[in-house]
């Protein structure tokens, strides 16, 4: 374990001097989760609070509170952001805040990031304390940084017991798991189409399905972290591929993957583009994580049709090498 880097050599608390490191783009994307009753969380998406524009203030105060992080916690420096975007999904009791800051320095804005996710959720509690005072905040965490000289972070690809897991897991032949990345699907204001095709489309292949996990985008990468962990030989997601500020799909894929596969991404693009121009956006991943084989759709059911297509005449010869057979004849 590396020594504490705001204490000096007799214990004291100091600013590190960050003068000698390197100046790159760096990213950091944090989440908080705001708890309250359902119908406070009806009002709020109903813009029913005396205190109007809710979320529209939450937004403005996380983004002042990422550019004043320097002033509120003692030792962090002074950053020049480039961008500060947040995030707020859905659910029946709980507003879950996805905070992202972005420099170029010498130093990373993970606190900058976390600042803004905890300053939007502290406003959100002051909006709606007159209808609920009881309401929560918690989960305050960092969800993914890049940048700098230890490059990408997730908390899983730091976690040593996550690796040593990972190297001895050994794949369920035969079975699969789909996730849906869909805020408004989670929440059930709209019906999801997608899932129930992919696992009717296994099915008929005959891959056992676990489960069919709908799930807001704030929440893809723990859908898929717990997918991973239960081994099966394929993972499909569907949704989150855009760019839209709440698309993280494939920032929740990348961590896992041993080996990307861009020749299946690619060929997913180009169906759909014959289609729709804009296929050419999504940003969906396609690879092997620890021998499972793991493909990101987009989140329209052509895009599924697509992807399907395209799986259609490479996933089972796909499984069987990672396997071990299916050799190239």
């Amino acid at each position: 374990m590396t020594g504490l880097t705001h204490l000096d050599d007799d214990g004291r608390a100091r600013m590190v001097d960050v003068g000698d490191k390197a100046t790159t783009k760096r990213v950091a994307t944090a989440t908080a989760t705001f708890t309250t009753r359902p119908d406070v969380i009806a009002l709020v998406q109903a813009d029913g609070l005396p205190k109007a524009d809710v979320i529209a203030t939450a937004r403005i105060a996380g983004i002042a509170g990422a550019k004043r992080t320097s002033e509120l916690i003692p030792l962090c420096h002074q950053l020049a952001l480039s961008s500060v975007s947040l995030d707020f999904a859905f659910t029946e009791d709980s507003i879950v805040i996805t905070a992202t800051a972005k420099t170029t320095g010498q130093t990373g804005v993970e606190m900058e990031a976390l600042t803004a996710a905890s300053i939007a959720g502290l406003t959100l509690h002051d909006m709606t304390k007159a209808v609920d005072p009881a309401s929560v905040l918690g989960d305050i965490r960092l969800l993914e940084k890049s940048g700098g000289k230890r490059g990408d972070w997730t908390p899983d690809a730091q976690d040593p017991a996550t690796v040593a897991a990972a190297t001895e897991r050994v794949v369920r032949p035969g079975t699969a798991a789909v996730i849906v990345a869909s805020t408004a699907g989670a929440a059930g204001t709209r019906e999801d189409l997608t899932g129930p095709r992919i696992s009717a489309w296994l099915a008929d292949r005959g891959y056992v399905v676990d489960a069919v996990t709908v799930v807001p985008d704030a929440e893809v990468h723990l859908a898929i972290a717990a997918a991973l962990d239960a081994t099966p030989a394929v993972l499909i997601t569907t949704g989150g591929t855009g760019l839209s500020p709440s698309d993280r799909t494939p920032e929740a894929t990348r961590p896992h993957l041993d080996r990307e596969l861009p020749g299946i991404a690619e060929a997913i693009r180009t169906l759909g583009s014959t289609k729709t121009p804009t296929a050419a956006l999504s940003r969906g991943l396609a690879g092997v994580a620890a021998g499972t084989v793991v493909v990101n759709l987009p989140g329209s059911t052509g895009g599924v049709k697509d992807g399907l297509s395209v799986l259609d005449g490479l996933l089972d010869h796909l499984v069987a090498q990672i396997a071990g057979g299916g050799a190239h004849e």
